[in-house]
């Protein structure tokens, strides 16, 4: 034996397979330039603030009088519609028996009712709602009314004043809370 080495011998690594004579390469570090991925990723971010805030708020504009105002009122020229807690809702004019009514039919009955020629632009329409009916419900009733009043004041901008002057339309609506009196009339209904 020639060279005693004083310790155990590194195992031999057996390759299998073929043996290749390809040179195996050096390995290159690689590095990720992330300059234009930052550059990119706030040019996104400052395209999305944007036209986040270029979208406008929907917001239901509604102007009630103060409560200490009262109103002496004709009752033929009075629509009235009450929304219970259970989501049911009813109609009647002046002091008619209320009757049911869907959501989707108030619009048509605020148009007839507004556009009878006795009562034309003269029309109060007092909506009553119970302390603990849904606010959705509310809203729906609130804008088959706004959606009613495209067609009212069409037909009344139509007819002209003294002056010549198309006619311009005079609503008159107000929002109250369901008393006992209205909840006892609909009860059984």
């Amino acid at each position: 034996m020639s060279g005693a080495s004083g310790g155990l011998a590194a195992p031999v690594r057996v390759k299998r397979g073929k043996l290749s004579k390809r040179k195996k390469g050096k390995r290159v570090g690689f590095t990720l330039d992330m300059t234009p991925l930052v550059d990119i990723t706030f040019l996104l971010l400052t395209f999305f603030m944007f036209t986040t805030t270029m979208a406008a708020p929907q917001v239901m504009e509604m102007s009630i009088p103060p409560e200490s105002v009262p109103i002496e009122v004709k009752e033929n020229e009075l629509l009235t519609l009450r929304l219970r807690n259970d989501g049911k809702l009813f109609w009647n004019m002046a002091n008619d028996e209320p009757k049911p009514v869907s959501i989707k039919d108030v619009r048509k009955i605020a148009e007839t009712e507004n556009l009878r020629p006795e009562v034309l632009n003269k029309l109060i329409t007092v909506f009553k709602v119970s302390e603990d009916a849904k606010y959705g419900e509310m809203i729906g009733v609130l804008d088959e009314l706004n959606l009613a009043e495209i067609k009212i004041s069409d037909v009344i901008s139509q007819k002209k004043d003294s002056e010549g002057n198309p006619e311009k339309r005079k609503r008159r609506f107000t929002l109250a809370p369901l008393d006992t009196a209205d909840v006892n009339l609909i009860k059984g209904l």
